[in-house]
């Protein structure tokens, strides 16, 4: 047998090792920071984009001025105060009078805000607030010049508005492409605060999509935005502008990492509607709608939550000629899946009044299409309850037995409710009253079976598995929604 050499082995293997350190020893080393990213630097985007950003203040006539005289600044904050938290700046009266003055004298300060110049030939881009309720705009841009502006248009609802300037050649901002802007990224906001004008700073993407209840969905970033930034351009890292920053939270009065910007898709619609028009017209299809909670969607197999639970539908409107009922739950308008229930009136708004639209809604356990003639956005009508008559109690021993006590509707009932069927509740007690169904409200679906009369209400309760949870559509005044009637343990 060959005898293995130990030694020659060694040699080898400490031979290797030198050779590799002298390998390593002749590389380069990197440098700790060169491994790290880089911080950004915003001295290009300010030079390029400064010069299209603007102030803006506001003037009005002496005889209808409320509020401190001789402070512009108390007046900001005041607005401030009322825009986000709908009351007066704490320890400022709301109105204190002012010493009396001749009706000519020149318009004074109102407020301050912040814009940008959105076309060469002087239109500019801004929040509606700033420019609600001025006698006059004065524009001043970077150059020191300054313009008396006319307000082409302003939109409460989506907090836009557009004012033109007499001028030419301006600098232009670019428009960026919200759909490419990424949470996390780097963004910029150039604005007025407390009238500082041309003040930059600097933050990342939070949130996209953010629903405050508004009318449209907000870029949420942690930018610094304060009172006087209005208006003011909320500025991708390509130099365009993506949000026009609108809006803070804040339990202080002052900035405290919150801030939200309108979408530039959003507000160039707007935008364009206001320089076509003086304003915007929106879709309405007539219905109101609430979310579709996780039990209610398992309960009737709609799977996960998701679309928005028509609630009421409005007579004569055009979800009422489309065949929409309370009690549908709108999953898809022209294709779009709606995710939850604020989606539906932004996209049935974006659309234009006239057209014909799809809706897909999910009834009874299934879904099917209904084709609907968009109609114009108008004010809501109040709600009108109905009166009901009295009617006299029905004993239903399946009714009974989940804690009810139901009755037949009258033909004038249902007339009046606009209703097929159903039965009236005339006592709700034990796991109906924790669930809470109510005396007077109508149960029109028992799970996904219609119940047009006393019968098939107890027939449908007599077929549902009472291991489960039961969901109940019902009416309750014009309005529908759905409760869980859950065994007991």
């Amino acid at each position: 047998m060959k005898r293995f050499d130990w030694k020659k082995l060694q040699s080898q293997v400490m031979a290797g090792a030198l050779m590799l350190t002298a390998v390593l020893v002749m590389m380069p080393v990197q440098p700790v920071s060169a491994q790290v990213r880089a911080l950004p630097d915003f001295t290009d985007l300010v030079e390029q984009v400064g010069p299209s950003v603007v102030n803006i203040r506001t003037l009005e006539k002496a005889h209808g001025l409320n509020g401190l005289s001789g402070n512009n600044m108390d007046e900001e904050m005041q607005e401030f105060f009322r825009r986000f938290f709908g009351q007066p700046l704490p320890g400022v009266p709301r109105s204190a009078p002012r010493p009396s003055q001749p009706q000519d004298q020149e318009p004074q300060p109102r407020g301050v805000g912040s814009g940008f110049i959105l076309t060469q030939d002087g239109y500019v881009m801004t929040n509606a607030h700033v420019v609600d309720g001025a006698d006059e705009v004065v524009v001043t841009l970077t150059d020191k010049r300054e313009f008396k502006a006319k307000i082409v248009g302003a939109d409460k609802r989506t907090d836009v508005a557009v004012v033109k300037i007499e001028a030419t050649g301006l600098p232009a901002v670019k428009v960026g492409d919200v759909g490419r802007l990424k949470v996390g990224e780097w963004v910029m906001a150039i604005g007025s605060p407390f009238g500082l004008e041309n003040t930059v700073t600097a933050g990342i993407v939070s949130a996209k999509q953010r629903d405050t209840g508004d009318y449209l969905p907000f870029i949420q970033t942690d930018v610094a935005i304060n009172p006087g930034n209005s208006g003011g351009p909320l500025i991708n890292m390509r130099g365009e502008v993506v949000g026009i920053n609108s809006q803070i939270y804040s339990r202080s009065g002052g900035f405290m990492g919150i801030s939200f910007a309108i979408p530039m898709d959003e507000a160039i619609r707007v935008s364009d509607q206001l320089r076509a028009t003086g304003r915007v017209s929106r879709g309405r299809i007539g219905v109101q709608i609430d979310q579709v909670t996780k039990d209610v969607a398992e309960s009737i197999g709609l799977g996960k939550p998701q679309g928005a639970l028509v609630r009421s539908v409005e007579s004569g409107a055009p979800a009422d000629k489309a065949g929409v009922e309370a009690g549908d739950i709108i999953t898809r308008f022209d294709g779009k899946v709606i995710e939850k229930a604020s989606d539906l009136p932004r996209l049935v708004g974006n659309t234009k009044p006239g057209s014909k639209s799809t809706l897909t809604v999910f009834r009874r356990g299934g879904s099917k299409d209904l084709s609907v003639i968009i109609g114009e956005f108008e004010a809501e009508k109040p709600v009108k309850k109905a009166a009901e008559k009295e009617a006299k109690p029905k004993a239903s021993a399946a009714a009974q037995s989940v804690g009810l006590t139901v009755s037949e509707l009258t033909d004038a009932q249902k007339k009046e409710a606009r209703l097929k069927g159903g039965v009236k509740v005339d006592a709700a007690v034990d796991a109906a009253a924790r669930a809470g169904i109510r005396e007077g409200d109508v149960i029109v679906a028992i799970g996904n079976v219609e119940v047009g009369s006393v019968k098939e209400f107890e027939a449908a309760l007599l077929k549902a598995d009472r291991s489960k949870p039961l969901p109940v559509l019902l009416r309750r005044g014009d309005l529908a929604t759905f409760l869980l009637i859950r065994p007991q343990r």
